[in-house]
């Protein structure tokens, strides 16, 4: 009987999770004899025994889908009474190799502690918001900045025709790698981000200025997480679109876009309009890069797996896959630096 290796997709899906789980199977099948299961919806199908053999049959065609045919959740086994002991001792009855998670900085922190804890794991990063460290992109994000970049883009036509300016939110909880790369890419007038609490009326004076020069229309990008700064609240606060938490403690944003087109309206007099992508930047097709990204990282994955190689993350530096520790990855958040950000700043208004 051949060894198996488990697989699973946890957190928010993303565009080139089918690209990995294609490229693990048909390595293992091909190279290795392993027999892969796929847990269904993320770390919940681990604590139900809920899963499926995945076979060639079963990734055939999915390389360019989105979402993912294992499903996710955003489950929390630490949330749940004996839930890394009920995995640990579910892969052992599954007589599991190794265990591979694809996923965030939530889903990798529960695969670190299940790698302490004794289990054979190994990660592969998933964020469309890019912010996972050791790596320098995650699959999903390009095709995010993509589908943000398209859409400022045909916003530019209804800014210009009608005089207005145009606010585009995208999502971005800590970091601002969205924004910033979209924003660059659509020739966004302002860019704010979650890394520096922005003055709103630098902003306006910003837009004001633009206008002044005879462009009397404005684009501004914000992410979902940025944060209005005041003078006693200097990291700024965040907006919520209420206090509900999710299983890892997060709550949902959203919303700080009709605050700040208010706001720009009553204070410049220019005519503002919303326009909020949310799920948008989730779905569809995964671009060119990160299909290839997503396949080098699932190829890469099962090597380790075979190696014995675990406790490791594959990740992306310059244009070598490499293993770093799960550990290190999920530390901290991967944010902009202030002269990344000062790049952008040199087209603003």
């Amino acid at each position: 009987m051949p060894d198996r290796v488990g697989v699973l997709t946890g957190g928010g899906d993303c565009p080139g999770l089918n690209a990995v789980i294609r490229a693990i199977v048909r390595k293992s099948i091909s190279h290795y004899n392993y027999e892969i299961i796929g847990f269904l919806k993320g770390w919940l199908g681990m604590l139900e025994m809920e899963y499926e053999v995945l076979d060639r049959e079963k990734v055939s065609g999915t390389l360019h889908r989105g979402g993912t045919i294992i499903r996710t959740s955003r489950t929390n086994p630490l949330k749940t009474p004996n839930g890394i002991e009920l995995i640990i001792d579910n892969a052992s009855k599954l007589k599991l190799r190794a265990l591979i998670a694809i996923g965030g900085e939530d889903t990798l922190g529960v695969a670190n502690k299940l790698f302490e804890r004794g289990l054979n794991v190994v990660g592969v990063p998933k964020t469309i918001d890019n912010d996972l460290e050791c790596t320098d992109y995650t699959f999903g994000f390009d095709t995010a900045v993509n589908i943000a970049m398209e859409a400022i883009d045909r916003v530019h036509t209804t800014a210009e025709s009608h005089n207005r300016v145009m606010v585009v939110e995208v999502m971005g909880r800590h970091t601002g790698w969205i924004a910033l790369e979209a924003g660059i890419a659509g020739g966004a007038d302002v860019i704010l981000i979650p890394e520096k609490p922005f003055d709103i009326e630098k902003v306006c004076e910003l837009i004001v200025q633009r206008h002044n020069r005879g462009r009397d229309f404005s684009i501004v990008v914000v992410a979902e997480g940025a944060r209005f700064r005041t003078e006693q609240q200097h990291e700024g606060t965040l907006i919520l679109q209420d206090m509900q938490k999710d299983a890892f403690g997060h709550v949902r944003l959203g919303g700080i876009s009709n605050i700040l087109a208010k706001e720009i309206e009553m204070r410049t007099g220019f005519e503002s309009r919303v326009v909020i992508l949310g799920h948008i930047q989730r779905g569809g097709s995964p671009t060119a890069f990160d299909r290839v990204l997503a396949t080098r990282f699932g190829l890469a994955a099962i090597d380790l797996v075979h190696n014995n190689d675990f406790g490791k993350m594959v990740a992306l530096r310059g244009n070598k896959i490499v293993a770093v520790p799960i550990s290190d990855a999920v530390q901290k958040l991967k944010t902009i630096s202030e002269d990344l950000y000062k790049d952008a700043e040199v087209f603003f208004g």
